[in-house]
Order: structure tokens, then sequence, then C-alpha cells
């Protein structure tokens, strides 16, 4: 090899390298629900235009409706064990991470794994779409960021879910469709809330907020509440 093809090949590969480090450590782009169907893109984004508002609303008005119903026999363990990879239909299923690692190396900036591990996060900085609110997170306050269920799990469990297979309760709780990293308190305040009952602190992502809710329920047939899908268009006038 030359001198001058020398020099070229270090030049890309410095390129290459800070392109993957620009990638890790970047300013995050949250992504807007109607061009995130996959789930794979990091954050919510808001839905501003008159435009993706029509688009939205016409999204919410193909859900059914049911009446929410009885809670018996819930439980977390119905879904699988607790951010454990073993989904088989959705993105980074079995990729070796546990669900909520993936996730939060998905939506976080600046992001550190633990000594040897590339799926362990210890460290993080988040955007929170909920609140707006910057979080500087580290595993020893692991409950500062919780991973939301778009549509919880006990909403899915009371609007059909007992009857669906195993298969697709494991995806539907580890689809990243419906999962978004937020601030743990307001992820509690949520508890397993429709959203006639529960929406965002942060007015401007409401319609986005909705708008998921809906690609999720769409996406594994769970029909809503009249009074959930009223609050979900009102969202996006």
């Amino acid at each position: 090899m030359s001198t001058k093809d020398a020099i070229a090949f270090l030049a890309g590969a410095v390129i290459v390298v800070s392109l993957i480090n620009n990638a890790k450590t970047g300013p995050a782009t949250a992504a807007g629900p109607l061009g995130n169907v996959s789930g794979t893109l990091p954050g919510l984004a808001p839905i501003i235009s008159d435009a993706e508002k029509s688009d939205a609303r016409a999204l919410i008005q193909r859900l059914r409706v049911e009446r929410l119903g009885p809670n018996t026999g819930y439980r977390r363990t119905r879904y699988g064990d607790n951010w454990a990879d073993d989904a088989v239909g959705v993105p980074y299923a079995r990729n070796g991470c546990r669900t909520r690692d993936d996730l939060l190396a998905r939506d976080g900036r600046d992001v550190t794994y633990r000594a040897g591990s590339s799926c362990e996060v210890v460290s993080m900085r988040l955007t929170d779409p909920y609140t707006g609110r910057i979080i500087h997170w580290r595993k020893s306050r692991a409950d500062e960021v919780q991973v939301d269920h778009v549509v919880p799990l006990n909403y899915g469990w009371r609007m059909g879910a007992p009857r669906w297979p195993m298969t697709k309760r494991l995806d539907f709780a580890n689809d990243p469709l419906n999962l978004l990293p937020v601030d743990g308190d307001t992820n509690e305040a949520k508890d397993a809330s429709g959203p006639s009952r529960w929406l965002p602190p942060r007015r401007v992502i409401r319609c986005a907020y909705v708008t998921r809710f809906a690609q999720v329920a769409l996406k594994y047939g769970v029909p809503v509440t009249r009074a959930d899908k009223k609050a979900m268009l009102a969202q996006c006038r």
C-alpha cells in the first residue's frame, strides 16, 4: 500500500469511527409516530401540522370500541417475565439483551454500558417525552427512568388479552412500538389508565401519544372504550 493510499485508508477509518461515536452520543432526534411504525426510532416527537393531525384522526377512527372488561386473572407474568428477551415476533427479539436495555439504548444519549457488556446500560441522558425533562440517569437510581407500556398491559388484559396465545402477549409486552422510557414518577401516575383518564403533562406531545396508542391498539387488535376514543380524537384537532 502506498503512503497516499494508507493516508486515505486512515482518513476513512476516522470518519467511520466518528459516525459511530456521533450515533451514540450526538443529539437525539425524536421520531414522530406516523413515521415510526416499527417503533425502532427513538423517542416521540410532537404532531404539529394540520396534515399529520388529519392522518392521526383517521388512524384513531379505525379503532373498535368496547366496554372495559374485568380484571380477573391479571398478573404481570401473564405477559412473560419482566423484560426477558423471549419474544419472537418484534424488533430486538432474541438479540441477547433485556428489553428494557434495548429501549434505554434506543432513546438515551451518551449511553454507557457495564464493563464487559454490550447490553446492560448503566448511565445515559434521556429527554422525557411526557414532561420534556432532561434526565441524567444512572442505574443506581434505576426507577428514575421507567419504560412505559403506551397501551398498558392491564388495559390490554381487560380488552381481550386473556384469549391471546402466549406468543402474542410476549410480543405485546416487548414490542418497541409499545414502549417508551420516561420519567418514573410520571409513569407511575399513569398506572394502567387509558387516554380518557391520563394524558402526558406536556400538552404538545398529547396528539403524538394518542397516535402511538392507536398504532399499538390497531396492531394487536385491542379495542378502546368509547370515552378513550373520544379523548384521543380531541387531542388531534
